[in-house]
């Protein structure tokens, strides 16, 4: 009762909207509102979000994608191995989330670590996962049936400018886009899968611009901002 006139306005501006939901049985909850509201204003051109989404049914994934939705997935689950393995055992961890089924239903796919409330940025952890199927503690996860290749996961992290509307700008290697790039520390489609989260930047260049810097590029990275012990929290 109290979703779907928040869904409805948001429908009515056209404005995206997205909701953090894990389990499947909430996220049906969600999809019961917004089927009602898509049928008096449609939803399904808002590439709207569902965020984690570790362990939705086929069912789930076919009403998602009748709707337009989309799935934006997190490394959470590889830093809770030892919770989720023992209370849901490694049954349900080899299909949370089920990536490839939704991907497969036509959902798009976007990877990301949640940053700031269980990973950092680092994204090589998140690569790590789906490549490997492991958690960061090194107990398997993701089965065979969910896991994907190096260039598949790549694309999950950078072809990913859809979610934001902003397929125009980047995403792609393309004439007209942005070109931001970075030089890896090593060669991410080459080196052994347990070395996928060791990966580095020595160099990363934003709008033109080297904004970092190590190894064999230490001399080009800018002077760092100094220190301000005055702003810590803890003052």
């Amino acid at each position: 009762a109290d979703l779907e006139p928040v869904v409805r306005l948001l429908a009515k501006k056209g404005w995206p909207f997205r909701f953090h939901a894990t389990y499947d049985e909430t996220v049906a909850r969600h999809l019961n509102v917004i089927e009602k509201v898509h049928r008096d204003v449609p939803v399904d051109k808002l590439r709207w979000v569902v965020d984690h989404g570790e362990t939705l049914k086929p069912r789930t994934i076919d009403r998602i994608a009748k709707l337009g939705g989309t799935l934006a997935i997190q490394i959470r689950i590889a830093f809770q191995e030892d919770a989720f393995l023992d209370r849901y055992g490694p049954e349900a961890a080899a299909d949370a989330p089920p990536i490839k089924r939704a991907l497969a239903a036509g959902v798009p796919v976007a990877a990301g670590t949640d940053m700031s409330r269980v990973s950092s940025y680092n994204p090589w952890l998140c690569l790590s996962w789906l490549v490997t199927g492991k958690g960061v503690g090194g107990r398997t996860l993701l089965g065979s049936q969910q896991r994907l290749d190096r260039h598949a996961a790549l694309k999950l992290w950078t072809d990913n400018a859809y979610f934001s509307h902003e397929e125009h700008l980047k995403g792609r290697i393309e004439p007209g886009l942005l070109a931001d790039a970075c030089v890896l520390s090593d060669d991410y489609f080459k080196v052994p899968e347990e070395q996928i989260r060791e990966l580095t930047s020595d160099l990363t260049v934003v709008d033109g611009k080297v904004v970092q810097g190590q190894n064999n590029f230490k001399s080009l990275a800018p002077e760092q901002p100094p220190k301000q012990p005055d702003r810590s929290p803890e003052n």
